[in-house]
């Protein structure tokens, strides 16, 4: 008896969380195959007819279909440009241990408490005096750069763990310093970096506020933003079964991206726990 209540205790909540976080979306879903008629009529029931009209008028009209191929770019460059700075600084602050190197190593996890709210502004104004607002590749430089500390600070527990014998030994056969990062450490830290790929991507794909700021056109506009304008639009428009459509698009890809590398995910912050 105390077991079946103990187990109670636990899965009850879960299960309540659960219908918490599932109905919300399961309607949304709905939503976007309703009429705006069916909509207020009958928010909670299934559609009579399915109208895949509303996909179409949120791709087209709404700008949707552009803003989702800028924030397949956006994410997909940011996240290669933050393993781009971060697995060399990972390396370098893991393995040639020069003087200040901890110091260096604890500034850029101090640096992950900071809220980034701080720095929108000086950032607003340092893009504007270089010419790089308005522009998907410094938004793309920016994620990038924010995400380093979190990058160097899951890579570090992998790349301690990589034993030194290997690198001597390839460093004997003559391998140059970036040679044994790239052909003998990088492949052994792979589910580190597929682990930060994943969460970087996640957060990219996500963001709003940072491309809010520094995006002016809305041909420019990540699907944070241009969700935020058709969600403004809907209740001038009646528009309400493409802003359902709108966010079925935005969603849908994270849900099988995360769906897909989960187990990922879950091996790659097992292991670097073990492992620092």
């Amino acid at each position: 008896m105390t077991k079946f209540l103990t187990g109670a205790a636990v899965r009850i909540p879960l299960i309540i969380w659960s219908i918490l976080v599932v109905f919300p979306l399961i309607w949304m879903f709905i939503g976007a195959f309703k009429s705006n008629a069916e909509i207020f009529s009958s928010p909670w029931s299934m559609p009579e007819t399915y109208n895949f009209g509303n996909f179409v008028s949120a791709w087209v009209d709404f700008s949707i279909g552009s803003s989702f191929l800028n924030t397949i770019f956006v994410t997909v460059l940011g996240t290669v440009l933050c393993l781009a700075f971060s697995i060399p600084t990972t390396y370098a602050l893991e393995r040639l241990r020069f003087k200040g190197s901890e110091v260096l190593f604890n500034v850029y996890l101090a640096s992950m408490m900071i809220p980034a709210v701080l720095g929108w502004i000086p950032l607003f104004f340092l893009l504007m005096n270089m010419n790089l607002l308005d522009n998907l590749f410094a938004l793309s430089a920016v994620y990038a750069i924010s995400q380093v500390p979190f990058t160097i600070f899951i890579l570090s527990s992998f790349m301690g763990s990589v034993p030194k014998e290997l690198e001597e030994a390839a460093a004997v056969d003559g391998m140059s310093p970036y040679g044994v990062l790239f052909k003998i450490v990088t492949p052994m830290v792979k589910t580190g970096i597929i682990t930060a790929s994943i969460l970087n991507a996640i957060t990219f794909w996500n963001e709003y506020f940072m491309a809010l700021i520094l995006l002016q056109t809305e041909s420019k506009n990540t699907l944070g933003v241009q969700m935020d304008l058709l969600s403004t639009n809907a209740q001038y428009e009646s528009a309400w079964g493409a802003l359902f459509a709108g966010l079925v698009i935005a969603v849908v890809p994270v849900i099988i991206f995360y769906a897909i590398f989960q187990r990922h995910i879950v091996k790659g912050m097992t292991e670097g726990a073990v492992k620092g």
